[in-house]
């Protein structure tokens, strides 16, 4: 047990599965003939899809990871921490903001064709974001990230929208990462500033919880005009399932100190039933169960999910030992921003080739074959480039 202070490989087995979904379902989107289970579920729609699960459980491990890596800064009263939480959290919302501005790339009034612009954004990511910890060359460094930013700020000049009221960049939403910035933001500071006691980080949790739930009975209206450019970023869900893994890294801390680890499991199951019988409760009171929608039995059923999955994972993983069983996929999980941003850079780069695919692979099962090859490609070219020392870092 004594190697589960340094780190916890259950949150690494389980974040390399979910980053292998996420762009399962990603790329499964669209493709006709498969099962509807698999995506996401309408907008309007009651129901839960797989690829509604799978942004939860990455917030959640967010929060499983945030204990773990605060650990030795805390104990050495690293001074840095606070500026650390913020580079780290603009860095993501910097990414997504692009991220969303690239749904509303106008191809006909710009120089650049889409793929184009998409592909050359990336790369600047890449060049910004490279971890550039295991060169000696300074020089080298300055230069690459020079030329990232020049590169960059050329997209900038160049960007038109296909918004008339909103002609060049602008905020229509946060994206993905933006989300996860804005919820790691928030709740790292919860945890920083309250030293992970861990009554404080059940509290936030609950906060963020009955937020999302007076959002959606319509006690918050008043908060509409600016909501989107608050700090909280939206109604509370996503920091929700944030604090909610948080926590959970707590108490496992507390109850591995105390040698009563196996009430781990007991902990774990018990809310998850309670967040369960809750989440189908406000189900008929609040909208649904809708990702879309954020409705607050999509964050609880979601988070309870999430505690299933994860008491899992640390049976396997951490007491079973079987880590091994998700070496192939161990990338997404190790080097996991490099993973997720390797398909916006694939996929224009695709797009601006005449390379095609047999129509087998078009639609129904050809199409899973297909998204799951593409997913394991994916990890794999993330785990070639780490061997060659390239890897983005924030």
């Amino acid at each position: 047990m004594s190697n589960l202070i340094n780190r916890i490989r259950s949150i690494d087995a389980f974040r390399a599965v979910t980053m292998f979904l996420m762009i399962f379902v990603n790329d499964l989107d669209g493709v006709p003939n498969t099962p509807e289970w698999l995506k996401h579920a309408d907008v309007n729609a009651d129901a839960l899809g797989l690829a509604d699960t799978i942004f939860p459980a990455f917030l959640f491990i967010v929060g499983l990871s945030i204990p773990y890596a605060f650990k030795k800064r805390l104990y050495n009263e690293d001074a840095k921490l606070p500026l650390r939480i913020i580079t780290r959290s603009f860095a993501l919302i910097f990414i997504g903001f692009f991220h969303a501005n690239m749904e509303t790339y106008n191809e006909a009034t710009t120089v650049l064709p889409k793929p184009v612009w998409d592909s050359l954004a990336t790369f600047s990511f890449f060049f910004i974001f490279l971890d550039y910890s295991k060169t000696s060359s300074k020089l080298k460094q300055y230069i690459f990230q020079g030329f990232g930013v020049a590169l960059l700020i050329t997209m900038c000049i160049l960007y038109k929208s296909t918004d008339p009221s909103h002609p060049w960049l602008h905020l229509t939403w946060w994206g993905i990462l933006g989300l996860i910035g804005w919820s790691y933001l928030v709740c790292a500071f919860i945890y920083y500033y309250s030293n992970g006691v861990l009554w404080v980080q059940a509290a936030a949790w609950i906060f963020f919880m009955f937020f999302n739930i007076d959002f959606h009975f319509g006690m918050l209206n008043f908060l509409n005009g600016i909501q989107k450019y608050m700090w909280i970023a939206g109604n509370g869900a996503m920091q929700a399932f944030t604090m909610a893994g948080i926590f959970v890294s707590v108490m496992y801390m507390r109850l591995n100190q105390n040698k009563e680890i196996k009430m781990l499991w007991v902990g774990l199951l018990l809310i998850a039933v309670i967040l369960f019988n809750l989440g189908f409760i406000v189900r008929y009171f609040s909208g649904g169960i809708s990702k879309m929608r954020d409705t607050p039995s999509w964050v609880l059923i979601c988070t309870g999910i999430s505690l299933v999955v994860y008491a899992g994972f640390v049976y396997l993983v951490d007491f079973k030992h079987k880590f091994h069983w998700f070496k192939v996929i161990e990338p997404a999980g190790t080097n996991t921003f490099t993973c997720y941003l390797l398909p916006f850079l694939f996929y224009p780069l695709y797009q601006m080739t005449d390379l095609g695919y047999p129509e087998y692979f078009d639609q129904g099962t050809g199409g899973l074959i297909k998204c799951i090859i593409f997913s394991f490609v994916m990890v794999w070219l993330t785990g070639l480039l780490q061997k060659i020392n390239v890897r983005l870092k924030i």
